[in-house]
């Protein structure tokens, strides 16, 4: 008898993740009609799409979200417990609409469970109590997570992280050096300043002078930038128009593999670098009020996902008051001239990396699934 699967997603990230995990489903089985919120990922996998994702982002204020995702729930609830019917519906990543649908979800007496969940060890952690209450498994990505969940009674399984079994291989740097007419005589620093214009706003201008004061000590080095492929050229011309750095769009974990040293914004991409073993330094600032609004609410000392899953330092992070051009720029020399400080800090991303490989996540994903489905 064939299982029915409802699978949400919210943002590209997440849907890439799913559609892995529904390859995997295919191969353990072929018994599985399955649904979902999702993107062109999902739907090359053959799942039969309620709504793309291009839909959640393209209103843009607050109250327009908000309300998009009321209007959306509630279709969703309704047509799940109406028509679709699912032996369980797959929550991915993108908490702040998962978790508020999930309470609908189990009051209708659907099955829940819910793969990378919101990272709630890193700030407001009182959320876990609705975990508690409307997820029936939690499918997480680091194993910190297992105790945290545990300690609350909930039902958790680790499944590694996806990027560890999903991240391209190691450009070849003499053919990327080419493509992009970069000299190989020459060390790469390459910027990875984000993918908000929020967050471009405070950081560019920080980042760029970073890049003039190193250009000017150092003739052996070379710059890139990397452009998000969800940031227009316009954004970019903004900043870097009348500059010679070279701008690099839709390369990105190629970039990474074949730098010397980064500058990265936090987020994803650190893990991304980590897993390539390359160097960086993370930096990032905001106004002060997001960031004393951070400091109250959040559960840890640490930005950067390779220091928090090291639980120490590896990384240098300058955030917001400590976000400065010279400050930034005396850290890449560090990673880049001091030889032990780079052997250490290559060393260190290594172990980090070797605590995420253990596992196939989307595979884990799957089986944990059939095997709850198909006992």
């Amino acid at each position: 008898m064939k299982k029915k699967i409802f699978i949400v997603t919210g943002e590209y990230s997440g849907e890439i993740h799913a559609s892995n995990v529904v390859k995997m489903l295919r191969q353990i089985s072929s018994d599985y009609i399955i649904e979902g919120i999702g993107g062109d990922n999902l739907k090359a996998q053959g799942v039969k799409l309620f709504e793309h994702i291009r839909n959640l982002s393209a209103v843009g204020l607050s109250l327009q979200i908000i309300w998009h995702h009321y209007i959306l729930g509630k279709k969703l609830v309704k047509y799940l417990k109406e028509d679709f019917k699912p032996d369980l519906v797959l929550l991915v990543d993108y908490g702040g609409f998962n978790l508020g649908i999930a309470k609908y979800l189990k009051e209708a007496g659907i099955k829940v469970f819910y793969y990378i969940p919101p990272q709630l060890w890193a700030s407001r952690q009182y959320r876990i109590k609705r975990v508690k209450k409307y997820i029936d498994k939690v499918l997480c990505i680091f194993p910190f997570e297992v105790p945290l969940y545990k300690s609350y009674g909930i039902d958790v399984h680790y499944c590694g992280h996806p990027l560890a079994h999903g991240l391209s291989a190691p450009a070849y740097k003499k053919g990327f050096f080419e493509k992009y007419n970069l000299d190989l005589n020459k060390k790469l620093v390459s910027v990875f300043p984000g993918s908000r214009v929020f967050e471009l706003k405070y950081l560019m201008k920080i980042f760029k002078k970073s890049v003039e004061i190193l250009q000017a000590k150092h003739p052996d080095l070379q710059f890139c930038i990397s452009q998000a492929p969800n940031i227009s050229d316009s954004v970019y011309d903004k900043y870097f128009g009348n500059s010679d750095l070279k701008v690099i769009k839709g390369d990105n974990q190629a970039l990474l593999s074949v730098s010397d040293a980064l500058i990265l914004a936090s987020g994803t991409v650190a893990l991304e670098a980590c897993l390539y073993k390359t160097p960086m330094v993370i930096a990032y600032n905001a106004p002060k009020f997001f960031y004393w609004v951070y400091l109250l609410v959040r559960c840890i000392d640490k930005v950067s996902l390779p220091n928090i899953i090291a639980n120490k330092f590896i990384i240098p992070e300058l955030i917001v008051k400590d976000a400065k051009p010279e400050l930034i720029a005396k850290k890449v020399e560090d990673v880049i001239y001091d030889s032990t400080k780079r052997l250490i800090m290559v060393s260190e991303l290594g172990n980090v990396a070797k605590l995420l490989s253990d596992k196939n996540s989307a595979f884990e994903v799957a089986k944990v699934i059939d095997t709850e489905l198909f006992p």
